[in-house]
């Protein structure tokens, strides 16, 4: 054994990982494990498109963190070396209007973006379907986290020009996926009927990775994001243990990035439980963090006003609400039924004596870890 106190200490130029961009949120993995039934389904619908085709329409579910981006992504990588095939991937939680998806659409189609103004949605989306048409592609959509737009009520009229464009613009062909993370959500049901019509997608379902399956898809992450030896065996089983509770992979993933970095402020060469306890808190809220960031300035007002107030009866939370921001009582509700569909606040109805049913509003999540990350 050394006796240099150095040996295991990092120098100012030196870290633990050999890649950090494994544990962003952006990153492909080339090895992708436990979804091959999944790929399957979507290789098969997808196919008809690199023969010139329209392709099969796709309809993948599955709770947050269980590969569905991933695998459209990973598909769509491939896709792009085919003539041909033109591939379009939409945030809906950061697009969450038919006009912000056409806008995304276009600018992928034409590498720029259309005017902020001026310009009807009838002539964008006209611009669109006569591009693909001329250049003789066929056009993929992937709307991602679909249920944004359920909750703007934007889907149907969203998804409707898309699978319409053949008959209003002759040699338009589009394929649309649509992913889903709101497992409550019932995606044709809640479709309008001239959208149900024509849409009958195949479906993929993702469920739930198990302990075993987080454990093989965070250790592939370390052999390629860590330097050799970096996160010893136990620190491995630890993060996969929190992973399985938390529900959801992208909490391992960041965890694994945040423990590196702590392990890095006290200028060690491996990852220790420590390091692993330090940061934990921060990571299990990954998905609050993402869902926080993604609210417009008023639906941050509200759950601001629900971390203030604690909660309680929807007319006190809307009196308080009213002071901020002077917005109406129907306004209001819609804002309480989105953030109950996210899954930031839970709005129930209860039966209180002698007042009948009223709606109780609160936080979903600790009013502290809402309030850091407002």
């Amino acid at each position: 054994m050394s006796d240099d106190p150095e040996e295991g200490m990092l120098g100012w130029d030196e870290t633990v990982f050999r890649d950090e961009h494994v544990f962003e949120i952006d990153y492909v993995p080339e090895v992708f494990r436990h979804r091959e039934s999944q790929l399957q389904t979507l290789q098969y619908a997808l196919r008809p498109a690199v023969r010139g085709s329209r392709p099969l329409n796709v309809m993948v579910r599955g709770p947050p963190g269980t590969g569905k981006t991933t695998a459209v992504q990973k598909l769509f990588g491939e896709l792009r070396g085919q003539r041909g095939v033109r591939t379009v991937r939409v945030n809906c939680q950061v697009d969450s209007t038919r006009y912000a998806v056409f806008s995304r659409v276009f600018e992928e189609i034409f590498e720029y973006e259309p005017p902020s103004s001026g310009i009807s949605f009838k002539k964008l989306f006209g611009q669109v379907a006569e591009r693909i048409a001329d250049e003789e592609e066929v056009l993929v959509v992937a709307l991602d986290d679909v249920n944004y737009l359920f909750y703007e009520g934007e889907a149907s009229d969203t998804l409707y020009s898309l699978l319409r464009a053949h008959e209003t613009h002759a040699g338009a062909k589009v394929g649309v996926i649509v992913v889903s993370s709101d497992l409550d959500l019932d995606v044709i049901e809640n479709l309008d009927g001239r959208v149900q019509s024509v849409f009958r997608p195949e479906e993929a379902y993702f469920p739930a990775y198990d302990r075993s399956e987080i454990a093989d898809i965070l250790r592939d992450r370390i052999e390629v994001g860590f330097r050799e030896g970096a996160v010893p065996t136990t620190v491995l089983d630890r993060v996969a243990e929190l992973t399985d509770e938390a529900g959801d992979l992208r909490v391992g993933i960041d965890l694994l990035r945040r423990a590196g970095l702590h392990a890095e402020s006290r200028a060690s060469k491996t990852v220790e439980l420590d390091d692993v306890d330090a940061v934990y808190e921060e990571a299990k809220h990954i998905h609050l963090s993402r869902n926080l960031r993604a609210l417009s300035e008023t639906e941050r007002a509200l759950v601001e006003t629900v971390a203030e107030y604690g909660g309680g009866q929807a007319g006190d939370v809307y009196d308080a609400f009213n002071d901020r921001t002077d917005l109406g009582y129907t306004r209001y509700t819609e804002l309480v039924n989105k953030l109950d569909k996210l899954g930031l606040i839970d709005a129930e109805y209860e039966q209180l004596e002698g007042r009948g049913r009223s709606r109780t509003i609160r936080l979903a999540y600790d009013p502290e870890a809402v309030k850091d990350r407002l």
